[in-house]
């Protein structure tokens, strides 16, 4: 039962299903019509015929009797001997002549049972006083016909008569409809077979792609799906990939991320267990590791409080938008930035103007940028602030005189746990400022990137998007 219900559960078979309910649709439908316009086509071929025997016998009463070249007159055995012998019936059409409320002639010979002499329909058109046409069913099957009065100056002398038996063409209406029945059938069954391996080529890629996502795993995350051709499910197979590439290098990042967090909070946490295990009973020994150990759980609060910072970041309401004046909080930068070393601090530029955005987080990722500035420079070096707007960007920049940062780390430097090579710059962080630096740029849809003079120093200018139709003007 399990596997009858998987086995209609699966989207092949509800394909060929689809069609094949589709096809009966159709096929049930047309059918009764193709069989409707048969058998119009014969009744209506019929009908006209009868007409036509009817119209003859007509145009010759009114006509003249061609073996004399006179007119007929009241002659009505006349009559009816010439029609009969001018007029050759068609198969199953019968032509009789009735007269005295009998059968008369005939044409052919052979006539069926219903249409014998004395019969009860032959007594029933041979007293006809008016033209009549129909259908009438007898054992011989459904006949067409057509009774002819013949009056001659207001004289009834007879009647003729003209019937066609459709019992053979009816059978021929049932045997090609029987046939189309037959052809649709066969073809319904190779186009059930067709749909049924058609669709599984069709849906051959997602078959692929169901089994490597059932193969995949944390551990591998390799695998991909072969792209072939084009069109939506090649295009869904693309689509599959790339997202297996983002989870891909998601998972490395998320992976060398909790290896170098863990290596960040090891380090104090041997540092805090080495000097309580020391630890002698010294009263000055005892306060010197104290202050050691506030030291070290200063540091992993540091550390625990960006790491919140960096996953916040990701968050739609990670950012306060505000409206900033640009001038202001460059200059506010500044001041904040005094506080942070004995430095020579400066002004490169103020942009005046306005921009929307998150102040504190802004200010945040200035002052980083500073905080890094000083670790990597020495008292009397210049440290600087300095903004500028543009047609759709505003600019913030920290720039320093020291010893710059080596081209072999610029590459690494925004990365989660990157510290420069040669130097401690920012000794006193995990490696995560210039990482929350940008993440605040990217958030508010900037960047920041990294300029490094031949002649020393480094300036990190964090670019935001501007709306194009600010006014602003520069100091």
């Amino acid at each position: 039962m399990h596997l009858w219900q998987q086995f209609l559960g699966e989207a092949r078979t509800r394909i060929s299903i689809s069609y094949v309910v589709l096809i009966l649709f159709f096929t049930g439908v047309s059918i009764p019509v193709i069989y409707q316009l048969l058998f119009t086509r014969v009744q209506e071929r019929i009908e006209r015929s009868v007409n036509q025997e009817a119209e003859e016998f007509q145009r010759l009463v009114k006509g003249q009797d061609p073996r004399t070249g006179e007119p007929f007159g009241k002659d009505a055995q006349a009559i009816f001997e010439v029609f009969l012998s001018r007029n050759i019936p068609e198969d199953d059409e019968f032509l009789l002549t009735l007269l005295d409320g009998q059968l008369y002639a005939y044409s052919p010979r052979q006539l069926p049972v219903s249409l014998q002499p004395g019969s009860d329909l032959i007594q029933a058109w041979a007293v006809a006083q008016e033209a009549v046409q129909g259908t009438v069913i007898t054992i011989d099957g459904p006949i067409v016909y057509r009774l002819e009065p013949l009056i001659i100056d207001q004289e009834w002398l007879g009647v003729f008569a003209v019937a066609h038996t459709t019992a053979r063409e009816q059978g021929e209406v049932n045997q090609a409809t029987l046939i189309i029945v037959q052809v649709m059938f066969a073809v319904l069954t190779l186009s059930v077979v067709l749909a049924w391996f058609v669709a599984g080529k069709v849906l051959a890629p997602l078959k692929v792609l169901t089994n490597t996502a059932r193969s995949i795993g944390e551990s591998d995350l390799s695998q991909r799906i072969p792209v072939e051709g084009s069109g939506d499910l090649a295009e869904l197979a693309t689509t599959f990939n790339e997202m297996m590439d983002r989870l891909q290098a998601a998972f490395a990042s998320q992976r060398n991320f909790i290896d170098d967090a863990g290596h960040e909070l090891r380090t104090p946490i041997t540092i805090i267990r080495g000097h309580l295990e020391l630890m002698g009973h010294d009263p000055e020994e005892q306060q010197e590791t104290q202050a050691l150990l506030l030291d070290e759980l200063d540091r992993m609060s540091r550390f625990v409080e960006d790491l919140i910072l960096l996953a916040k970041t990701e968050h739609p309401d990670f950012l306060q938008q505000e409206t900033i004046d640009v001038a202001v909080l460059t200059e506010e930068l500044l001041i904040k930035g005094k506080a942070l070393a004995s430095r020579n601090w400066q002004l490169d530029r103020v942009a005046k103007g306005k921009i929307v955005g998150d102040r504190q987080r802004i200010t945040q990722a200035m002052m980083n940028l500073a905080q890094n500035a000083t670790q990597h420079t020495q008292v009397g070096d210049t440290i600087a602030f300095g903004s500028s707007i543009g047609l759709s960007t505003v600019n913030f920049w920290v720039r320093d005189t020291g010893s710059g940062v080596a081209p072999s780390d610029q590459e690494r430097i925004f990365e989660r746990f990157a510290r420069a090579a040669h130097q401690q710059r920012r000794s006193d962080g995990a490696g995560l400022g210039l990482s929350i630096v940008r993440a605040i740029a990217e958030s508010h849809g900037g960047y920041v990137q990294l300029h490094t003079p031949p002649e020393g120093g480094a300036t990190f200018t964090i670019t935001l998007p501007l709306e194009a139709d600010k006014r602003t003007t520069y100091a």
